[in-house]
């Protein structure tokens, strides 16, 4: 990847050299995705005791995903040396990295559905969030390409899930 100075001499994302997702991304994307798949498959198939426990399960991965894409931002503003001083965008950039991790915890301690569904729209509003920053040079152009299918995924299996 490629990367050019900006006005502030921090370094950001031209995305001119590669616009295709790395196979690398592709394949450890798709996998993360599949405990949703299958957490959600259990909560469809489960009753009681082993439906909260399958609902839980997938809450709590959700939880975690949810804050390992918030640190990809804060991971790319800080090799950027992003400056926050005074707020404006830096401050928007880092907070924004934060609040998942914030949304997925407090999620965990909603009622199951509400608590899932709750993610569903972190997750929706993280793909915004993300494709913003490729369009601003702030992200790899071939980001939103991993998450749109991603994030499609995830968001049906926890609204599966919380509707079981």
């Amino acid at each position: 990847m490629t990367r050019s100075e900006n006005e502030r001499g921090s370094t950001v994302f031209d995305g001119a050299v590669q616009t295709q997702v790395p196979s690398a991304a592709k394949w450890l994307g798709a996998s993360g995705a599949i405990p949703f798949i299958a957490l959600s498959f259990a909560a469809l198939s489960f009753e009681g005791a082993l439906w909260e426990r399958a609902c839980f399960a997938i809450a709590a991965y959700g939880a975690v995903i949810l804050s390992f894409l918030g640190g990809i931002h804060w991971g790319l503003a800080v090799a950027e040396g992003e400056q926050v001083a005074g707020g404006g965008e830096g401050f928007v950039r880092l907070g924004g990295s934060v609040v998942p991790s914030l949304i997925g915890w407090g999620a965990l301690f909603l009622s199951t559905s509400t608590g899932l569904f709750v993610l569903a729209a972190a997750f929706a509003g993280m793909l915004l969030f993300d494709w913003h920053a490729s369009q601003k040079a702030r992200a790899p152009r071939w980001y939103p390409k991993l998450r749109w299918p991603l994030t499609g995924v995830v968001v049906m299996s926890l609204m599966v899930a919380a509707v079981a």
